[in-house]
């Protein structure tokens, strides 16, 4: 078959940090990010992902297992690569384990994950998650040389930050966007032929999401913060399935 014109359907992984960002911002349990959870699978959503951070910003421990009871969608947790969050995932055994880079300060996360830097750090952790049946991932820059080191480290999935992108497009800034485009659909490819399933997500909108998810080799796209967002104004429901038709239509 010819990828190129037949492509993959391609997979929405719903991000609920910010309904648990919410509820935290009063104490108590409403809103409750498990509801969330149910209503993205309700409305046809192809995963959970949820980070739990170091500071507990959003996502409490106890969360975790209430989201994996709630629904049968795969669970993707984002970690940082701690003994701390080791432990943790090898307890609750998600789906998958997506490797994310973390600093206590930032609001966001900044970029993607040095697997070539950490290459020493990051090898043990992999080899437990994977010893343990959890599908391991790593949130890196569209790179040659981070996609060479998910190669190194045997990550089956790479998740591309596509944070330049969206500030690009956000921008206006054509050449920007085009250049950002051509390097996650590259290296895309590249992890395609490698092997690796190539995942994206990170600043993912109604406004520019088409031209990732036309990406052929792409083969899931992880958004959260819009969709939140978006739901204070149209409902989760209704902003979960316009992302999903906006999708489908290039694809």
């Amino acid at each position: 078959m010819n990828q190129t014109l037949h492509p993959r359907p391609l997979r929405l992984g719903v991000n609920i940090d910010h309904v648990a960002t919410i509820r935290n911002a009063r104490g108590g349990d409403h809103p409750d990010p498990v509801r969330a959870a149910e209503i993205v699978a309700a409305v046809g959503g192809d995963g959970i992902t949820a980070h739990l951070r170091e500071d507990r910003r959003h996502i409490r421990d106890e969360d975790l297992a209430r989201i994996q009871a709630a629904t049968n969608l795969p669970l993707n947790l984002e970690m940082a690569a701690t003994p701390e969050m080791l432990a943790i995932a090898l307890r609750h055994k998600p789906h998958a384990a997506c490797i994310v880079p973390e600093k206590r300060e930032e609001r966001t996360t900044e970029g993607g994950l040095d697997a070539a830097g950490m290459h020493n750090t990051l090898a043990p952790i992999a080899e437990e998650l994977r010893a343990a049946g959890i599908r391991v991932s790593l949130f890196i820059e569209a790179d040659e040389r981070q996609l060479d080191a998910a190669l190194r480290l045997g990550a089956p999935v790479v998740e591309f930050h596509t944070g330049e992108y969206a500030h690009a497009f956000a921008d206006g800034d054509a050449a920007r966007v085009e250049r950002e485009l051509r390097r996650i659909s590259d290296m895309a490819a590249l992890a395609a032929k490698n092997g690796i399933e190539a995942h994206a997500g990170h600043g993912l909108t109604f406004e520019n999401v088409q031209p990732i998810a036309a990406i052929p080799q792409i083969a899931e796209l992880n958004i959260g913060h819009y969709l939140i967002g978006e739901a204070v104004f149209v409902g989760l429901e209704n902003a979960i399935r316009r992302m999903r038709e906006l999708m489908d239509e290039v694809r």
